[in-house]
C-alpha cells in the first residue's frame, strides 16, 4: 500500500488506534494531520513518532461545526488538501436506563450522538469538498461492533456507531460520481490505553474469550484494515462494513 503523496487527517489521532493509523500511514509515505481535542502532549508525541517529515497536529472538538470546518481548511491550507479522512475520534459513555435520571439520560446522548456520529457527518461533509477538487479521495470510518451486537449500558455509543454504518453506506453512494470512496471498519475490543483497565480488571479474561482466539485486537490489525480501506486498489469496496472483532460476534 503506497500513499506517498497523499495528505491523510485523522481524528482522534493522538493514542490508541488513531496513532498506530498515523504512524502506519506515515510509513507508507503519507503526509498526516494528527488532530486531537485536549491532550496536546499525546498529539505532540504521536507526530515525533511518524516517518518521514511535513506532518501536523490539529485541535479541534469534533462536536464543535465550526471548529471542525476550520481544523479540515487548516488542514488543507498547510498541506495542500485532502486526499483520506479517517474519522476516528469518539467517546464511550455510560448511562445504563435504569439508572442515569432523565436530566443525565438526555446529556449523555446529545454529546455522545454530537461527537461520534454528527462530528464524524461534519468531518466528511468538509473533506469531501477539498477531495472533489483534487480529483477523488476516501472516508474510512471506524465504527464498532457494538452497532450490531448492542451496548446495553451505553446504548448511545451503540447507536452512533450504527448510525456511522449507515452515514458511511449513504455517503458511499452519493461521492462515488465525484470519485470519493467511503468505507467503515467496525473493531470489537481492542487492546488500547482506553480500554487497558478493564482487560486488566477481573472481567479481562471474559472479554478475551468473547473471541475463539482468546484475545482482543492489537491497534496495528485495526490500523491496517483502515489502511486497506484507503488504499486505491480497493475503491470498489465502498459501502462496506469490514468486522475486525476476532470472530467475538458474526453476523450475516
Amino acid at each position: 500500500m503506497n500513499f506517498t503523496n497523499k495528505i491523510v487527517f485523522i481524528t482522534g489521532g493522538s493514542r490508541g488506534i488513531g496513532r498506530t493509523c498515523a504512524q502506519l500511514f506515515a510509513e507508507h509515505g503519507a503526509t498526516v494531520a494528527v488532530h486531537y481535542n485536549n491532550n496536546q502532549a499525546a498529539a505532540q508525541d504521536t507526530l515525533d513518532s511518524l516517518s518521514g517529515s511535513g506532518h501536523m497536529t490539529v485541535q479541534a472538538d469534533v462536536s464543535d461545526p465550526v471548529a471542525v470546518e476550520k481544523a479540515i481548511n487548516l488542514c488543507a491550507e498547510t498541506l495542500g488538501g485532502v486526499d483520506i479522512l479517517v474519522n476516528n475520534a469518539g467517546i464511550y459513555e455510560e448511562h445504563p436506563i435504569m439508572d442515569v435520571d432523565y436530566a443525565t439520560w438526555q446529556e449523555k446522548w446529545t454529546r455522545i450522538l454530537n461527537t461520534n456520529l454528527v462530528g464524524a457527518a461534519n468531518m466528511a461533509f468538509c473533506a469531501a469538498q477539498h477531495m472533489k477538487k483534487r480529483g477523488g479521495g476516501r472516508i474510512v470510518n471506524v465504527s464498532s461492533r457494538g452497532a450490531f451486537r448492542g451496548e446495553p449500558t451505553a446504548p448511545a455509543y451503540g447507536a452512533s456507531k450504527a448510525g456511522m454504518n449507515a452515514m458511511g453506506q449513504s455517503l458511499a453512494l452519493a461521492l462515488a460520481p465525484h470519485n470519493i470512496f467511503v468505507g467503515t471498519v467496525a473493531p470489537g475490543w481492542v487492546e488500547t490505553e482506553m480500554a487497558s483497565e478493564e482487560l486488566k480488571s477481573p472481567r479481562g479474561d471474559a472479554i478475551k474469550n468473547q473471541s475463539p482466539m482468546g484475545r482482543v485486537a492489537k491497534p496495528e490489525e485495526v490500523a491496517y484494515t483502515v489502511l486497506f480501506m484507503a488504499a486505491e486498489q480497493t475503491a470498489f469496496l465502498t459501502g462496506a462494513i469490514i468486522d475486525v472483532n476476532g470472530a467475538s460476534y458474526l453476523r450475516t
